[in-house]
């Protein structure tokens, strides 16, 4: 992978945390928040999965992948399946 590239996507990475971090303070109850962020995070991965029969698109379960989706939520997992797409793994 070209520096370029990788440069793009630890900015969208870091852009997308920034995001998420950002709408996650702005409520009341942050934590609360997280974690219902973490648990649609794990929905969308497991729906993303078993669509995946259907579809042919599906993302593997190991630690950086599970981290972006209990970190992140879903716009974790839109942005593991856009890379996905993009580097045609």
């Amino acid at each position: 992978m070209s520096l370029w590239l990788q440069i793009l996507f630890y900015g969208l990475g870091i852009g997308v945390s920034v995001a998420v971090l950002i709408s996650l303070f702005k409520t009341k109850k942050p934590i609360r928040s997280f974690l219902g962020s973490s648990a649609q995070g794990i929905c969308a991965l497991a729906a993303v999965n078993v669509a995946g029969a259907f579809t042919g698109v599906s993302l593997g379960l190991n630690f950086i992948s599970g981290f972006f989706c209990v970190a992140l939520g879903i716009p974790g997992v839109v942005s593991l399946l856009v890379i996905k797409t993009l580097m045609n793994i």
